[in-house]
């Protein structure tokens, strides 16, 4: 779990492993139960073009967190090449996010988790450490850095709401799956967020301090 790298492939593990077990339990049970269970596989990964997108998306997001782990393992992390991989792959994977969300009706996360978090990625990839940014006052936080955490509020905000809305449902006996994705979803965020603060500081003073973190 050194650097970034461990917690956004920690994150994007739990949400596929967790999304993927819920897919699986609510699956209608007919005469052929394996089938069923291989039909809600199939229908996860690929039941529509949105959760297609949604796969490959998540590909590149875990391609994306190997390549910050591969920059924060060495005794010198961060590695600055390798660090700015992990942005541009993290920004392909945006763009993604947001083509699939846009494909499953979502067009609000899709400009907020998909543009906006592309836009910080893809800044972070050009932008080199210590370079003035015009208009953009230099004792400021990253604004590239920010855009990334700004790009998640949104998506906690409606993973809260829908928390709040299936808390009583379960509690008047409804099934525990309507409030296990909020929940997994939260811890995501969380796991994504911690990621993304180790971010800031890289190519200055403040990188040694953040990496024992």
């Amino acid at each position: 779990m050194k650097g970034p790298g461990g917690y956004y492939n920690s994150g994007n593990a739990l949400g596929l492993i967790v999304g993927l077990a819920i897919q699986i339990a609510t699956a209608p049970v007919g005469l052929h139960e394996g089938s069923s269970v291989t039909m809600a596989v199939i229908e996860y990964f690929a039941g529509s073009h949105g959760t297609v997108a949604l796969t490959l998306t998540t590909l590149v997001f875990f391609w994306g967190g190997e390549a910050y782990h591969r920059a924060w393992a060495r005794p010198d992390a961060p590695d600055p090449a390798l660090n700015r991989l992990g942005d541009f792959l993290s920004g392909l994977g945006a763009i993604g996010l947001g083509i699939a969300l846009l494909l499953l009706g979502d067009p609000l996360l899709a400009a907020t988790s998909g543009l906006l978090h592309a836009l910080g990625k893809f800044g972070s990839t050009f932008h080199r450490p210590g370079t003035p940014i015009p208009m953009w006052p230099a004792a400021w936080p990253d604004p590239f850095r920010s855009a990334v955490l700004a790009s998640r509020l949104p998506a906690m905000l409606a993973t809260t709401v829908a928390l709040g809305r299936a808390l009583p449902e379960v509690w008047s006996g409804g099934s525990f799956a309507a409030l296990a994705m909020p929940l997994t979803l939260l811890g995501c965020y969380l796991l994504w967020t911690k990621a993304d603060l180790l971010l800031f500081g890289v190519g200055t003073k403040a990188i040694r301090q953040i990496s024992t973190c």
